[in-house]
C-alpha cells in the first residue's frame, strides 16, 4: 500500500505533504533525510490509537504529477488499517466480524485491527478472504522505500 506526497524543494531542504491526508507533512535537510521522515510521517499519522474512530481515505491509484512520490505504508499498518475500513465498510461490528470469522472472542478479532498486534496466521488470512473476497493481501505486502 502506497500514499503519495508532493514534495517542494527550498533553499535550506526539502518538505513534503501527503496528497491524500490532509495534515500528514514533514521536512528533511537532503532528499534522503525527507524519504525517511515521510515514510516516518505516514506510518505514524495512520497508526492511530487503539480506542480511535477515525476513518482514513485509503490511497488513490490515480494519483499523477510533477514531484509526487510513492511512500510505502508498513505491511503492519496497512493490514490493520485495511481490516478497519473493510469492516465499517460492511457496517460490522468487531464482534460480528470476530463470530463470522470463526474466532473464540472480540479480543482475538481486535488485535487484527491494531498494527502492534497483527500478525495473522495463513488460516486466519484465508477466513479473511472468505469474509472479505476485496481483501487484497498482495497490495498491504509492500517491501522498499519511496518510489518516484
Amino acid at each position: 500500500m502506497y500514499y503519495h506526497f508532493k514534495i517542494h524543494k527550498e533553499p535550506d531542504g526539502y518538505w513534503a505533504e501527503c496528497v491524500e491526508l490532509e495534515g500528514c507533512v514533514t521536512q528533511g535537510d537532503s532528499f534522503n533525510e525527507l524519504q525517511k521522515n515521510m515514510e516516518e510521517a505516514l506510518n505514524l499519522y495512520l497508526d492511530e490509537p487503539d480506542n480511535s474512530d477515525v476513518t482514513f481515505l485509503m490511497p488513490d491509484k490515480e494519483v499523477k504529477g510533477e514531484n509526487i512520490v510513492e511512500v510505502p505504508v508498513h505491511p503492519k499498518i496497512g493490514f490493520a488499517l485495511e481490516m478497519r475500513m473493510l469492516r465499517r465498510q460492511k457496517g460490522l461490528t468487531q464482534s460480528e466480524i470476530a463470530k463470522l470469522l470463526g474466532m473464540k472472542n472480540i479480543y482475538s478479532y481486535q488485535r487484527l485491527e491494531r498494527s502492534k498486534h497483527a500478525n495473522p496466521s495463513l488460516t486466519t488470512l484465508a477466513k479473511i478472504k472468505k469474509v472479505f473476497p476485496d481483501f487484497k493481501v498482495d497490495e498491504i505486502l509492500v517491501t522498499g522505500s519511496v518510489k518516484k
